[in-house]
């Protein structure tokens, strides 16, 4: 039986109703448990806005009304951190928390104590590199465990991994801040996480938003295209295959997506995959490119490069903050005021979604706001 991919066109004014019809064609109702509680799993790459970096209002809101609508009521956003970005910052600079606030989904943080405790998990599945990163025990949240997920990524490019989606998503919810030893395998980390996540979760299933997608070094420093698409399905592997595919990658060619492949854990061969809903709009190809920034440029010397011996010395012990102040410096106040303002405020002004994004109010109808848009 082949995975199944759900892909649609969409437009500011009908894009609530096309993440209801999205995660319907892609099976919700058959992919989550209705009687455990389901956690909406957002994106912040970035806690600044930035387009195509992070879960937009409407792809949260959307799935907050089709998950209801589906029997599943019992709903909980879980944010993370990361070493370089803030939860609090941005949940309400991406306008997050207001969606959350007024269809009254609490929002819990794997961060906190008060949330959630973390414990030694020993997986049943043999072990890529995650065993030998953590030798001390393999630890993620206990409340994760016997919960549905649903993960809420973006359709963007990433420096080290090339593209990032369903697979990526798992990387902050399920591991802490010392997630960063995993850089250098980040290939075999992805395909272990996804193999704990089929052991601790009744269901797993993905809404990817590509209204505005991000070519170049994501998931920050991109480029934003207006791509005008969503993507849905319960198969983690499968819709980034076709995700990679629709921004011009070889999915195959993906060392996490093969590796999966490989590996039963999904299905990331093209046919494999029974695509639904928009077919033409699956089959676009948009040439991106990933690149790299002065950041990933350093960073990939470290992880992947020739100064990958220095690894333990520079990321395990109190020099990793050096690179982190570096990293927070670049990115938040040299490359955002310089060129990333710029480009918010021409897609605020001049992007279809950039001005619905604006306008957008949590509960009001997209059709009414859309209609109020010059």
């Amino acid at each position: 039986m082949k995975a199944k991919v759900a892909v649609v066109r969409t437009t500011p004014a009908t894009v609530l109703d096309d993440v209801r019809r999205v995660m319907q064609l892609a099976g919700l109702r058959d992919s989550l448990d209705a009687s455990a509680t389901t956690i909406l799993k957002n994106n912040i790459s970035w806690h600044l806005l930035y387009p195509g970096a992070n879960t937009t209002p409407w792809q949260l809101e959307g799935a907050i009304v089709a998950l209801r609508e589906a029997g599943l009521d019992k709903l909980v956003c879980v944010e993370n951190e990361t070493v370089v970005t803030s939860a609090a910052k941005g949940e309400m600079l991406n306008k997050q928390r207001p969606v959350c606030e007024h269809h009254g989904v609490p929002i819990l943080y794997n961060f906190r104590k008060q949330d959630m405790s973390w414990g030694v998990y020993r997986p049943k599945a043999k072990m890529q590199v995650l065993d030998k990163v953590f030798p001390e025990g393999i630890r993620i949240p206990d409340y994760f465990h016997g919960k549905n997920i649903v993960h809420l990524p973006t359709v963007k490019c990433h420096i080290y991994t090339g593209t990032t989606g369903a697979m990526k998503n798992a990387f902050g919810g399920l591991l802490n801040n010392r997630r960063h030893y995993c850089h250098s395998t980040i290939h075999q980390t992805l395909v272990d996480l996804l193999a704990i996540q089929k052991e601790i979760h009744p269901g797993i299933f993905t809404l990817m938003d590509g209204t505005t997608a991000g070519n170049g070094p994501g998931p920050r420093t991109m480029t934003p295209h207006t791509c005008n698409v969503l993507l849905a399905s319960a198969d983690s592997v499968a819709v980034d295959a076709v995700a990679a595919r629709m921004m011009g990658f070889d999915a195959m060619k993906l060392e996490f997506i093969r590796l999966a492949d490989e590996l039963g854990l999904g299905v990331g061969r093209s046919d494999g995959i029974e695509i639904v809903g928009d077919t033409s709009a699956a089959a676009e190809r948009w040439d991106f490119r990933t690149g790299d920034n002065a950041a990933s440029r350093i960073g990939k010397l470290f992880w992947f490069g020739p100064m990958r011996w220095l690894q333990r010395l520079m990321f395990h012990t109190p020099l990793v903050y050096a690179f982190i102040l570096g990293s927070a410096l670049y990115h938040d106040r040299i490359w955002y005021p310089l060129k990333g303002k710029p480009i918010v405020r021409q897609w605020l002004s001049d992007s279809q979604w950039g001005r619905l994004f604006a306008g957008y109010t949590a509960g009001a109808s997209a059709r009414a706001i859309a209609s109020t848009m010059p």
